[in-house]
């Protein structure tokens, strides 16, 4: 186990930062949760955690255990053993966005000293740890990386809300820049979690990352382009599904949806691509295509909207529509890429009322001009269309399957969370 003398910072307190600030408290650590977001470290520091995966009362614990401290001030970080960089890496114009990664490194540079360990988490295309942060910490720190101080990567694997994998349990691919970091990065990570998974250099733990994300995205896609075709043929795609999923080998079940949504796959496997076009001026087809069915399925639930609308004598113009989820996955409050925020645009440029039902979704990130409703009886009753586009636990699926069934509105179900019955599915 590393120096439990020296602090371990984490910078960027979100989704993946939180969750590994809070396991390195909890095992013995000092952590200084770093954030340039004041808002964000004044909540936390109030106790209050914005992160499903996060309990206020964990939070509180580590807060009560003076071992855990919210900050946006990089002097705290001065004496560390370990740093984490859980930074985001956008899209901007389709084009990979670094500035967060760079600016991380710029402000931490200064505070390397002598035998500190520094690792990126930050999901990003093959060669940015060694092309792109080692040379920024080298000439901001004036040490030698791999002598004087150590670096990795190590890719996240959070999966907010789920309930069995979790940031302990989920093996751990780690990586370092020599032998000497990479044991660094597994002393670390092997005090944190239940088991490590190493590979050879940080080129292929970034691709690792990139890989599982683009696996999951073609798939994806792979389903929502099927349930397009089969809807046009007449066929119950779910069924198809559920009855190819009783396979014991050879297929992974994946399901249809409005789109996707998330850090991961809208913009992960457009990091592989650009690379791939960068470096070998070739096209990534798979991902290309991947891309291309999945960003279009929001215009395919708004086009399905206007039809079931035209069936019953109206317009999607001056109808009022009421969206049943706004973050992009279920029991979750993340908006961030939600297919729903793509919809809504839509739908307003049609001239419809939209109203929106999420109780997961903070006010800070709920939509702009979007009507904000409780899920009850009489706001179905007032709908002209309930589009169920996050399929959220807390929401009375039964209440508007029977509301459907005897007429009182009409329900097109992107999820086939009603079982198709009593409403239209995707």
């Amino acid at each position: 186990m590393p120096d439990l003398s020296r602090p371990v910072v984490v910078i960027g307190q979100g989704y993946v930062g939180l969750p590994l600030a809070m396991r390195a408290v909890e095992v013995g650590y000092d952590v200084v949760g770093l954030d340039l977001d004041l808002v964000r470290t004044e909540t936390l520091s109030s106790g209050t955690s914005f992160v499903e995966d996060i309990s206020n009362a964990t939070l509180r614990r580590a807060l009560d255990s003076g071992r855990y401290r919210p900050s946006a001030d990089y002097a705290h970080a001065r004496g560390f053993g370990v740093a984490v960089i859980t930074v985001p890496t956008p899209l901007k114009e389709t084009l990979p966005d670094l500035s967060f990664i760079e600016s991380a490194a710029h402000s931490l540079a200064p505070m390397i000293t002598h035998g500190a360990c520094i690792v990126l988490e930050s999901t990003t295309y093959p060669g940015t740890t060694e092309e792109l942060l080692v040379p920024l910490l080298e000439a901001g720190s004036n040490l030698q990386a791999g002598e004087d101080f150590f670096v990795g990567y190590s890719p996240e694997r959070i999966d907010p809300g789920n309930l069995k994998w979790n940031f302990v349990n989920t093996p751990k691919v780690i990586s370092g820049i020599n032998p000497v970091s990479l044991e660094k990065v597994e002393s670390f990570y092997a005090s944190l979690v239940d088991s490590t998974v190493p590979v050879s250099s940080p080129k292929e733990a970034e691709l690792t990352k990139l890989l599982e994300n683009t696996f999951r995205h073609v798939n994806i896609a792979l389903v929502n382009e099927l349930a397009i075709f089969a809807a046009e043929l007449g066929v119950n795609v779910w069924e198809s599904i559920d009855a190819a999923a009783s396979k014991p080998f050879g297929f992974m079940k994946f399901t249809p949806g409005p789109g996707v949504g998330g850090h991961c796959l809208p913009v992960d496997p457009s990091y592989l691509s650009w690379q791939v076009r960068r470096s070998l001026g070739k096209s990534f087809r798979f991902v290309e295509l991947a891309n291309d069915v999945n960003e279009h399925m929001p215009d395919y639930v708004v086009q399905r909207s206007i039809e079931l609308l035209n069936d019953r004598q109206k317009s999607l113009k001056g109808s009022k529509v009421l969206l049943a989820g706004v973050a992009y996955k279920k029991n979750s409050g993340d908006s961030r890429e939600s297919p729903a925020l793509r919809i809504i645009e839509l739908l307003e440029n049609y001239g419809a009322e939209v109203m929106a039902a999420d109780p997961f979704v903070a006010p800070s990130r709920w939509p702009m001009h979007t009507t904000r409703v409780d899920f009850t009886a009489d706001i179905v009753r007032e709908a002209d269309l309930v589009l169920l586009i996050t399929d959220h636990d807390v929401f009375d699926f039964e209440m508007l399957k029977e509301m459907s069934s005897r007429g009182e509105t009409t329900v097109f179900d992107a999820r086939n969370r009603l079982g198709g019955q009593s409403s239209h599915r995707l």
